[in-house]
């Protein structure tokens, strides 16, 4: 079945399928209710600065597109169209990229208030550089390109603090990548599983936390495959540098593993 679209327009809200079939009005005061909804819950830093009340009244201008999607739908497709950036409402998607060969590698998990396609916004290119995935039944927010880094009709002041919040995301998403690149000059999978183990270890401030993927999106993210990330973790734990349970991982020796590293 194809996911239910939701256009907002000024005149109201328009209910249609990939078909265009099915189409209703509901009331402008309805959009703005469903505004408020999906203000109460965003937090992204697209719209970092701005007050939630007046998210409302941009929302209203930037006339987005709200679409939902069950597991293992495809949100996007490498090479499709783009012409607009996606905000993840609800649930959890992944973004992957795949080579001539067929390989598939997944660059991150998209998280509630996370964006996707921001990459693309300010270039000349018009597809989709990634596959992004919904990993759990999820909604997104669509955000049209021109409404985010064009010219506002309505002169609101919102849009030079989008912009300069946009302009941020690339450059951690820039740093993002630079970051996925160290992992894939790492020959060793001990020396990527450790240094994978003390970044967590790092951001909770923790020796036991929960991974943020499980075994097999783990795999793809260090570009291992499942059995060596599994075989070699069991060989840690044995060691005792590490131990685990699930998506729990505790360090045992923090100075074992940092040598694990060099």
């Amino acid at each position: 079945m194809p996911p239910l679209l939701i256009c907002i327009v000024s005149t109201g809200l328009l209910y249609y399928n990939e078909n265009k079939k099915s189409v209703s009005v509901v009331t402008y005061l309805k959009v703005i209710k469903m505004y408020e909804k999906i203000v109460e819950s965003l937090n992204s830093p697209l719209f970092t600065g701005i007050a939630k009340e007046e998210l409302t009244s941009l929302l209203n201008c930037l006339n987005p597109k709200i679409c939902s999607y069950k597991k293992n739908d495809y949100i996007t497709i490498a090479g499709n169209n783009f012409d607009s950036v996606g905000i993840l409402l609800e649930g959890e998607a992944t973004v992957n990229k795949e080579n001539a060969a067929g390989n598939r590698t997944m660059m991150t998990i998209l998280k509630p208030g996370d964006m996707f396609g921001e990459m693309v916004a300010f270039s000349k290119r018009s597809i989709w550089p990634a596959t992004v995935q919904a990993h759990e039944d999820c909604k997104v927010m669509f955000l049209a390109r021109e409404k985010i880094i064009g010219e506002c009709e309505k002169a609101c002041p919102w849009h030079n603090m989008l912009i300069q919040n946009i302009l941020g995301i690339l450059s951690e998403r820039a740093l993002m990548l630079n970051r996925k690149v160290e992992y894939l000059t790492i020959t060793g999978i001990r020396e990527k599983i450790s240094t994978f183990l003390l970044e967590q270890y790092k951001k909770t401030g923790k020796t036991t936390f929960m991974l943020p993927m499980n075994r097999k999106e783990l795999a793809e993210f260090l570009n291992v495959s499942r059995p060596s990330l599994s075989r070699e973790m069991c060989r840690m734990r044995d060691e005792g540098i590490i131990d685990f349970h699930m998506a729990t991982v505790k360090i045992l020796n923090l100075d074992e593993l940092k040598e694990s590293m060099e």
